[in-house]
């Protein structure tokens, strides 16, 4: 377990705010990068370039903690591949070395950060993720309908080509109203900036253990507009999709664009004009794999195909069909089951 310190507060405009009581030497300390091997090793045990690494692992890490305590530390270069989940994603996967670091990093930041998010964010967090997120929307669409008894309505937003289109200069400056660390700062930048999508300055690596938190730490902004500004009061994030339910329509129509300018003004982020819809819960919502009704939930028509294409011919104790027999557990899936049985 990780054990999280009390941040440090202090008075902005008169409220209390909590910054990372966390120091540099922390994260950079052996023990602290020793814990973060321990972790990162986890299931990477038979690559060649992880045992590579640690066939010297207390010299290659006393070397990488020497140039931290400098501050000489460079972020290497990035292997880029392709995979199709479903749809083609572009991974860039760091050096073991560096991969190493992002654990560090991770495994000290994650807890205060972790308390900094709003409940109803589900991506890349402990105790969370797509089946918490799904029952939280029926719960919801439950409470907005009063039992299914009135229309609720349902808006859904989507952001275009998202981790491409972090702006790395606003994350920084979101990353220090968080701490007043130099050292820590100077550090994640070297993270942060080690990466360029198609433009300069733009864009977090998919392959980076780290940037799971900084995209929630980046998305945390708008988490944080939604409940105290437009003061949402059922709204849920997963990753870059989010909902909003309601029964007023027009509610929804009129906080679109307000949502709209807050993502091009503060974030540099825009919606996808062909994934932003409001509808009624009742005909069907398209969230998170599944479509929703009242009572029930369906596998998407995509994701059933491309997984019957993923288990033909496969036995029926292979993990990969246990793993989807055990998904079609959380929805309308027992035909499915059968089929893959």
């Amino acid at each position: 377990m990780i054990r999280s310190k009390t941040g440090r507060r202090f008075l902005r405009g008169g409220v209390h705010l909590k910054r990372l009581a966390h120091a540099y030497q922390d994260i950079i300390s052996i023990e602290n990068l020793l814990l973060a091997w321990r972790e990162f090793l986890n299931g990477k045990r038979n690559k060649e370039d992880v045992q590579e690494f640690e066939y010297r692992l207390f010299d290659n890490i006393l070397a990488l903690h020497q140039e931290l305590k400098n501050k000489v530390y460079v972020h290497g270069p990035y292997y880029h591949f392709r995979i199709s989940d479903p749809k083609p994603r572009d991974i860039h996967k760091a050096t073991v070395r560096d991969r190493l670091l992002h654990h560090a990093i991770y495994r000290i930041l994650y807890p205060f950060f972790d308390s900094k998010f709003v409940t109803d964010s589900y991506s890349c967090r402990i105790n969370k993720g797509t089946h918490r997120a799904m029952n939280r929307f029926r719960d919801f669409a439950r409470q907005e309908s009063r039992n299914h008894t009135r229309t609720c309505w349902v808006l859904k937003c989507d952001i275009r080509k998202f981790f491409a289109s972090i702006d790395q200069e606003i994350l920084i400056r979101i990353l220090r109203k968080h701490t007043q660390d130099e050292e820590t700062l100077w550090l994640l930048g070297q993270v942060v900036r080690s990466f360029n999508s198609s433009k300069e300055g733009k864009g977090l690596p998919l392959g980076n253990l780290t940037s799971q938190l900084l995209a929630n730490v980046y998305l945390n902004e708008l988490d944080q507009f939604v409940k105290h500004k437009l003061k949402a009061k059922y709204y849920i994030r997963y990753a870059d999709d989010f909902v909003f339910l309601s029964h007023d329509k027009r509610w929804l129509e009129s906080i679109l664009p307000k949502i709209s300018v807050f993502l091009k003004d503060e974030l540099r982020l825009t919606l996808h004009p062909n994934k932003v819809s409001i509808t009624t819960f009742a005909s069907g919502i398209d969230f998170l794999g599944w479509v929703h009704f009242p009572g029930h939930r369906v596998l998407r028509t995509a994701t059933k195909r491309r997984m019957l294409k993923r288990t033909r011919g496969l036995e029926q104790d292979s993990p990969t069909v246990q793993s989807y027999v055990g998904m079609l557990k959380h929805g309308d899936g027992k035909k499915l089951a059968k089929m893959l049985k």
